[in-house]
């Protein structure tokens, strides 16, 4: 686990790589609760029997689900813990190479980006990949965007 503590530390390890959550299972519960929450219950992600004669031979996370993770897989792997507020600003990009089938297992590689200077504090970025185990490609590529202020 990498802990920031100051806005030097955090600008000082722009571009750095700053490690790999730990596996965790993608299970139909957690893909049917996000179901459940956000109103998006198409077949592919919650109907198994339907999904198996589908054209990943079972449900599939919504991309959705998967992006959702990045906060709390990046939580296993870094923390700012600076003065001020930490914000949310965005997602600069996102991609879906490869669906993430129920019952895998993804992990968050998570690398440090640039880190800008703001009048209100400080811009980072932040690159992640949700690798699935045991598949070339990622479920999820994505630039976040935080603000940290003093």
């Amino acid at each position: 686990m990498r802990t920031f503590t100051t806005l030097d530390e955090v600008a000082a390890a722009a571009g750095e790589e700053l490690g790999t959550s730990e596996w965790v299972t993608i299970d139909q519960q957690r893909v049917d609760t996000f179901a459940e929450a956000t109103g998006d219950h198409q077949w592919i992600h919650v109907d198994a029997e339907r999904a198996a004669a589908g054209p990943f031979g079972g449900t599939i996370a919504h991309g959705y689900l998967t992006l959702s993770l990045v906060p709390w897989l990046g939580s296993l792997v870094f923390s700012f813990e600076t003065p001020g507020a930490k914000l949310n600003y965005g997602v600069n990009k996102v991609r879906y190479p490869q669906p993430l089938l129920v019952g895998r297992r993804v992990r968050a590689h998570v690398a440090l980006g640039d880190v800008a200077d703001l009048p209100a504090g400080k811009q980072a970025l932040l690159r992640y990949t949700i690798e699935i185990e045991g598949e070339a490609k990622p479920a999820c590529v994505a630039e976040t965007v935080v603000l940290l202020l003093p």
